[in-house]
């Protein structure tokens, strides 16, 4: 905050009860910051807020008759301020947090100084928290005693500005902090998708400013449990929790047992419960509970995670006392829940809870700029845990590469695909280097595992028909039209009969139409025949 020498400097501040104190006929041999406050030619004080109680209306009156002798164009104001143990922080805090809250602070017309020199280190604290916070527009000063006392000098002084962008040192650390944070966030990969950066931007200033649940959506296989742990991660480097990661797949909990996992059971609380169990939600307490795939809770579940979320006390089974626990929720879905509540599957109010802090994480498909680094992350990933250092030589990692970014590439599974690719190559590269026929091997593996998983879609009808390569260099737009001829071609007993099928209306406008020759045409377009195409049904 810089000073305007037309601005009015208004400083608040704590009667020194001790440091301010003196033998009313010596007072002024000794060197007292409140009264030193107002003796520095180089910092005149216009109005100075005097905060104190019942108790030491004396001692303020004396005060405030000195500063004006001292500095007759000083006004001061005496602020009662009753405090049961100035030495209690919560009361401090709270009593300083309100008069702060109703003064009427005016920055553009007042220079606001907070003197910390006097008042308990508790009240020194509190001064800092609420400047630090911009309840008080201003800046912090410090008084410091002469060398020697001498003629009623009045010492030194220092004012601290808490706007950290004053100081470059402070504020190059400061984004090297935050730089670091998102690097971790992200398992030091440099990816390079610009939404993906500002969102992982975002979630590192939300993670370390809030405690509010996060809700992290996207395709299976996105990424959103590691990123949940590395928030947790994050989170406790900077020592902002202390408990553990708790990690659940929502769609694993299932009958009776659902609420027994979650919330804990007293000892016979239903058959079987031999002994009492905690329950995830208490074992999370102080650290972070990682609900994945919360879409899936049913509706008992959901009304007691509301409640332990808002609350944080829930009622395990079979008890009549609840228990508590202090958690973050994170939670992960893969699925949209709007849907979801539409149709009564998902509580609204559970949803809104959640929705708060909502990041979508994209599928690797929409992250393709990304894949090369992600595919140096998993080659460092399998050094480390196999002991074995494994590269690709230059025509493979083309190859591959080529492959990872093309149409081809569905990446269904997302990052659990790349992780699995890169594990597989890795450990059949002869002689820790991954080759092209190794590359080549892979290539039909994950193409194969694609195509089964899409046996009757599109893409699996031509899957075997046309090469890799000359498949990439077809529109998809094409590729759909062709799938749906060869589906057509298979189901009909023969060209011509294919040919009546699929040219069902044009060939009503001509007066004689070849419909077999023109199917046979359409299909020589992608170097197929009639019996190439159809030898390959079943």
């Amino acid at each position: 905050m810089s000073e305007s020498p037309s601005k009015r400097r208004v400083v608040l501040g704590f009667i020194g009860t001790v440091l301010d104190a003196g033998r009313a006929d010596r007072r002024f041999d000794k060197w007292r910051p409140t009264v030193a406050m107002c003796a520095h030619p180089s910092l005149p004080v216009d109005r100075y807020e005097l905060l104190r109680d019942a108790r030491h209306s004396d001692l303020a009156e004396t005060l405030a008759a000195d500063m004006r002798a001292i500095s007759p164009t000083t006004e001061v104001r005496q602020v009662e301020m009753n405090l049961t143990d100035p030495w209690d922080f919560e009361e401090v805090f709270a009593a300083l947090h309100d008069y702060c809250r109703a003064y009427p602070f005016d920055p553009e017309a007042e220079d606001y100084l907070v003197n910390i020199t006097t008042g308990t280190h508790v009240a020194q604290i509190c001064w800092f928290l609420l400047a630090e916070a911009h309840y008080v527009p201003g800046r912090i000063v410090q008084l410091t005693p002469p060398k020697r006392w001498k003629d009623g000098a009045p010492g030194g002084y220092t004012i601290t500005d808490l706007d950290l962008s004053r100081y470059d040192r402070i504020a190059r650390r400061f984004r090297a902090e935050t730089v670091e944070a998102t690097s971790f966030l992200k398992s030091g990969i440099a990816t390079r998708n610009p939404a993906f950066n500002r969102m992982i931007d975002r979630i590192e200033q939300v993670a370390l400013r809030s405690r509010a649940p996060l809700l992290l959506t996207g395709p299976t296989g996105a990424g959103k449990s590691q990123l949940a742990r590395r928030i947790y991660d994050l989170k406790k480097t900077r020592r902002q929790v202390a408990g553990p990661f708790v990690e659940v797949n929502c769609a694993t909990l299932r009958g009776d047992s659902a609420m027994s996992t979650l919330f804990g059971h007293v000892k016979g609380a239903f058959t079987g419960a031999l002994a009492e169990r905690a329950g995830l939600l208490k074992s999370a307490d102080g650290g972070i509970l990682f609900l994945d795939e919360i879409g899936e809770l049913g509706p008992d579940e959901q009304a007691m995670c509301l409640r332990a979320i808002e609350d944080k006390r829930f009622l395990p089974v079979g008890a009549d006392r609840e228990t508590a626990s202090d958690f973050q929720l994170i939670a992960g879905t893969n699925r949209d829940l709007g849907p979801a509540v539409a149709a009564g599957r998902f509580r609204e109010d559970l949803l809104a809870r959640l929705n708060l802090w909502t990041f979508d994480l994209p599928g690797l498909k929409d992250r393709r700029e990304d894949i090369e680094p992600n595919v140096e992350f998993e080659l460092k990933r399998h050094a480390e845990r196999e002991g074995v250092n494994v590269t690709f030589n230059r025509q493979a990692r083309a190859r591959y590469m080529a492959f990872a970014l093309s149409a081809d590439a569905l990446w269904s599974a997302n990052f659990r695909d790349l992780g699995a690719s890169i594990t597989r190559m890795a450990t059949l590269a002869p002689g820790g280097r991954i080759d092209e026929a190794v590359v080549e091997e892979e290539i039909g593996r994950l193409m194969a595992t694609w195509h089964g998983q899409r046996r009757d879609g599109p893409e699996a009808r031509l899957a075997g028909l046309i090469e890799a390569d000359r498949l990439a260099r077809i529109d998809p737009f094409d590729r759909f039209q062709l799938a749906e001829v060869i589906r057509i071609c298979r189901d009909s007993p023969s060209l011509s009969a294919a040919g009546r099928t699929l040219f069902a209306a044009s060939r009503l406008d001509k007066a004689s139409s070849n419909d077999a020759d023109r199917l046979r045409k359409y299909l020589a377009r992608f170097g197929l025949d009639w019996a190439t195409v159809t030898e390959r049904t079943g």
